[in-house]
């Protein structure tokens, strides 16, 4: 494992998470954590990703990977990462930033692994679409449905994700080509697993739609959730169909969506058509998002460090051999697997 770590962002719910999972499966690694204040200890770095230069420390200190835990709007981190050769992993990025900063990457000359892991729960997805599928190029159809509860513990990110993009059309794509859609429209019924039942999900946008269309060539992808508690999700069908949210400012939409519990149960299902059927796969975390979007960062880290990835630009499930990931993330206690074929 490299040796000399630092998670900017670690002071954040996610990137204590990182910090904790993975200390405790390589203790000998050294992990510096970066924020904006800075901290008491020498591993506590003052890094503000709007001030370029707050990033010679990251030098200084010999820093082997970053990871990114907060959104940098401007790709600062990245463009110091890819000038300086230090490896790089990037959990945050909404969709449009992600396409962005994707571009950067690819028209720089890269001396060093840049890898985006901006996918749902830490960009474990695609590479899990791939262990259900005969490969890529025979899938005809992806469908993921996500299970979210207000009871969970989460960050302040995702909260201020949906409250700055509520109310901005996004695309979901049908034939290849992409389908201009909103947010808590368009119902489906699911039938969740883990006793969560049936369930009206709606229109939801992550990354995992760009990158399976984009990347991965997959013609037709859908993203659809809904929250624990039945009266939440159509409320916000609601104030979408009437356009309630285009007339509130960020602060209200903020107060909307900034709730957070003490913890619960964080749920997806990824739904795969190619031609010999669909096949469904089904994952729980008990113990929530902020744990598995962690262990994902962990997990890439991790293949980053033991295996010699040539220095390119990676989407995080890139590094892995499909069956691989399945294997590490049915071994951690707090997450379950169920696979339909």
């Amino acid at each position: 494992m490299e040796h000399n770590i630092l998670i900017i962002g670690g002071n954040g719910l996610v990137g204590k998470t990182i910090a904790r999972i993975l200390q405790s499966r390589n203790p000998h690694v050294t992990i510096f954590i970066g924020g904006r204040k800075g901290g008491k200890t020498e591993r506590d770095l003052k890094i503000d990703v709007t001030d370029p230069a707050s990033f010679q420390v990251i030098s200084d200190k010999k820093i082997n990977l970053i990871i990114l835990s907060v959104n940098d709007k401007s790709d600062q981190v990245l463009q110091y990462a890819i000038k300086n050769n230090i490896d790089y992993l990037d959990i945050t990025k909404p969709t449009p930033d992600l396409a962005k900063a994707y571009d950067i990457a690819g028209k720089s000359d890269v001396n060093s692994r840049i890898v985006f892991s901006s996918g749902w729960m830490g960009g474990i997805v695609p590479g899990l679409v791939n262990t259900i599928s005969q490969g890529a190029d025979t899938i005809q159809e992806v469908k993921l449905f996500v299970y979210y509860s207000v009871k969970d513990l989460a960050g302040e990110s995702s909260a201020h994700f949906m409250a700055e993009n509520v109310a901005v059309p996004f695309h979901d794509y049908k034939n290849d080509k992409p389908v201009s859609i909103r947010h808590f429209l368009d119902t489906e019924t699911f039938d969740f697993s883990f006793g969560i039942g049936k369930r009206s999900a709606y229109n939801f946008d992550v990354p995992d739609l760009y990158i399976l269309n984009k990347i991965e060539r997959v013609p037709n992808v859908s993203v659809k959730m809904t929250y624990n508690s039945k009266f939440i999700t159509w409320l916000l069908g609601g104030f979408q169909y009437l356009r309630i949210f285009n007339i509130l400012s960020l602060k209200e939409r903020k107060m909307i969506f900034g709730s957070s519990g003490n913890g619960d149960q964080a749920v997806f299902e990824i739904i795969v058509k190619d031609k010999s059927g669909n096949k469904k796969l089904s994952l729980q975390s008990t113990k929530g998002q902020a744990e598995l979007t962690a262990l994902s960062a962990v997990l890439h880290a991790e293949e980053l460090a033991r295996n010699p990835h040539e220095n390119k630009v990676y989407f995080s499930h890139q590094l892995h051999e499909p069956l691989a990931l399945l294997a590490q993330l049915n071994a951690y206690e707090t997450i379950n697997i169920n696979l339909a074929r």
